[in-house]
C-alpha cells in the first residue's frame, strides 16, 4: 500500500471555528502596580542588609551551626525538593507534546476474505505465480515504523510547555521564600530560647532573694515584731515565683524540641550562647530602596512567575477553537510469506494529514477557556496583593526595630531604679521602718520588669530577624 493523502474535515467548521474566536472576547488582564513608594522611610538608601549572607548577618557560630543544619535535615524542605523535580519533569512532557511521536511495531494475522466480498473476487484472479493461487486463509506478517505529529501552528502546546517552565521557576522561589522563612524561624526560636534561659536565672535569683526574706519574716514574727500574715504573704510570693520557675523550665523544653525538629532530630540539647544575650544586637537597619523588593523577595518573584504562566494557559486555551493540524505517517513492510519481506513490492508507505476543528459542543473549550482567563484575573490580583504585603512587612518590621530598641532603653532605666528598691525596702524592713506590704510590692515590680525587660529583648532581636526576612535575606 502506497498512499499519500490529505484530509480536510468539513470546511465549514473552519469558518465557524474562526467566528467564533473573533467573537471570543480576551478576558485577560495586566497588572496594575509594580508602582510602590520609592522608600521604606526617610533613610532609605540603595544600600540593604540584604546583601548580607545571613551568616554574616547572625554572626553566631551556634545559630549558624542549627541553621546548616536545617537546610540540609529539614522535612518539609525535601518535600519541597521533590515538588520542584515534579515541575521539572512536567516540562519534558509539554515539551514532548509537540514533538513527532515515533514508533516501531511488528504484527502476524491471519485473514480469509469471503468469496463474495471485494477482496475474495479479487484474490480468485490473482496468483502468485502462473498457475499458483494465493493460499486460503492468507497469512499477514508485516514490521515497520510510524509517526504522528500535531503540528502546532497556533503555539497551543508550546505556550503549554512555556507555561510549565514558569511554573517550575515559580516552585524554585517557593523553596526560595520557604528556606528565607526557615531562617528566619530558627534565628527567632534561638533567640527566645536564649531569652527564656535568662529570665530563669532572674527567676532563679529572685528565688532566692525571697527565700532570704522569707527567713527575716519567720525571725520577726518569733520577735512579735510581724504576724503571721506577713511570714504567709512571703511564703506564698515564693511559692508563686517557683511556679513560675516550672512553666519556664517547660517552655525551654517545648523550644529545643521545635528547634530539633526543624534540624530532623530527635530530643536533644541545643548548644547556645546566652550569657551574651543582653549584649546581643545587630549592627544595621539599612533596608534598600523598594524596588529591589521585587527582586529580593521570592514570594513577589514566585507570584511574577506564576502571573506569566497563567498568561500563557489563556493564550493555549484560546488556541484550542482553532483547527488543529495532525500528521501522521508509516513506513515498513508486509507480506503473506516471511521470505517476500525484504522484497521491494512488499514496502509499504502511507503520509496523511489532517485538518480538524471544532465544530458542534464546544461547551468544554469555553469553559476552559474562561476558567483560564478567572485564574489570570485571580493571579494579577494575587501579584498585586504580594507586593502590598511585602512592603507593609518591611515597613512594620523596620519600626519594630526601632520602638522596641527605644522600649529596651527606657525599660533598663526603670528595672536598674527597682533593683536598688528591693535593697532600700529590705534594710528598712529589717530596721522597722517599712511594712512588708513594701518589701513584697518592691520585689513583685522587679521581677515583673525583669519579666518584659527579656519579653522586649526578645521581641527587638525577632524584629531584626523579620526584617532581614522582610527584604528577601537568607534564601542566597
Amino acid at each position: 500500500m502506497k498512499n499519500l493523502t490529505i484530509k480536510i474535515a468539513i470546511p465549514l467548521s473552519l469558518f465557524i471555528s474562526f467566528l467564533s474566536c473573533i467573537s471570543l472576547q480576551n478576558e485577560s488582564v495586566r497588572e496594575t502596580n509594580k508602582i510602590i513608594p520609592e522608600k521604606f522611610d526617610s533613610l532609605s538608601n540603595s544600600t540593604s542588609i540584604v546583601k548580607m549572607n545571613w551568616k554574616n548577618y547572625f554572626n553566631d557560630q551556634n545559630l549558624d551551626s542549627l541553621i546548616d543544619s536545617a537546610l540540609v535535615h529539614n522535612q518539609e524542605l525535601k518535600i519541597t525538593l521533590q515538588e520542584i523535580e515534579i515541575r521539572k519533569n512536567e516540562i519534558q512532557a509539554r515539551k514532548g507534546e509537540y514533538l513527532p511521536s515515533i514508533g516501531i511495531g511488528a504484527g502476524v494475522g491471519l485473514e480469509k476474505s469471503g468469496e463474495f466480498t471485494r477482496n475474495g473476487a479479487v484474490e480468485k484472479q490473482l496468483e502468485i505465480k502462473p498457475g499458483k493461487e494465493f493460499p486460503e486463509p492468507l497469512t499477514d506478517i508485516g514490521f515497520g515504523a510510524f509517526a504522528n505529529w500535531e503540528v502546532d501552528i497556533w503555539k497551543k502546546l508550546r505556550n503549554a510547555k512555556k507555561s510549565a517552565i514558569n511554573r517550575y521557576l515559580a516552585s524554585n522561589e517557593g523553596k526560595n521564600f520557604m528556606v528565607t522563612n526557615l531562617i528566619a524561624e530558627i534565628a527567632e526560636t534561638y533567640y527566645e530560647l536564649m531569652g527564656l534561659d535568662n529570665l530563669l536565672e532572674i527567676i532563679n535569683q529572685n528565688i532566692e532573694i525571697q527565700s532570704n526574706a522569707l527567713f527575716v519574716a519567720k525571725k520577726q514574727k518569733e520577735a512579735a515584731r510581724v504576724t503571721q500574715l506577713a511570714v504567709n504573704r512571703f511564703e506564698a510570693q515564693l511559692l508563686n515565683t517557683q511556679n513560675l520557675q516550672f512553666s519556664t523550665k517547660q517552655r525551654i523544653i517545648e523550644l529545643e524540641n521545635r528547634l530539633n525538629f526543624l534540624t530532623a532530630k530527635y530530643p536533644s540539647s541545643i548548644i547556645r550562647s546566652s550569657k551574651n544575650f543582653m549584649n546581643e544586637d545587630f549592627e544595621s537597619t539599612k533596608t534598600g530602596l523598594t524596588s529591589q523588593l521585587l527582586t529580593n523577595r521570592p514570594d513577589i518573584k514566585q507570584a511574577e512567575f506564576e502571573l506569566e504562566a497563567y498568561k500563557l494557559d489563556v493564550k493555549s486555551a484560546r488556541a484550542r477553537f482553532y483547527p488543529s493540524f495532525g500528521i501522521t505517517a508509516e513506513i515498513g513492510f508486509q507480506a503473506f510469506n516471511p521470505t517476500y519481506l525484504i522484497k521491494p513490492e512488499s514496502l509499504l508507505y502511507n503520509l496523511a494529514g489532517d485538518l480538524m476543528a471544532p465544530l458542534i459542543n464546544r461547551n468544554a473549550i469555553k469553559t476552559a477557556y474562561k476558567n483560564a482567563n478567572a485564574q489570570q484575573i485571580e493571579a494579577v490580583i494575587n501579584y498585586e496583593q504580594t507586593i502590598l504585603n511585602a512592603y507593609l512587612d518591611v515597613v512594620n518590621q523596620l519600626a519594630r526595630t526601632k520602638n522596641f530598641k527605644d522600649s529596651f532603653d527606657t525599660k533598663t532605666k526603670e528595672v536598674t531604679i527597682l533593683v536598688n528598691s528591693i535593697d532600700i525596702s529590705n534594710k528598712l524592713f529589717n530596721f522597722a521602718r517599712a511594712d512588708y506590704s513594701e518589701v513584697l510590692l518592691t520585689q513583685r515590680e522587679a521581677l515583673d520588669a525583669k519579666i518584659e525587660l527579656i519579653e522586649i529583648k526578645t521581641a527587638h532581636l525577632k524584629a531584626h530577624v523579620n526584617l532581614y526576612r522582610a527584604l528577601g535575606g537568607g534564601w542566597r
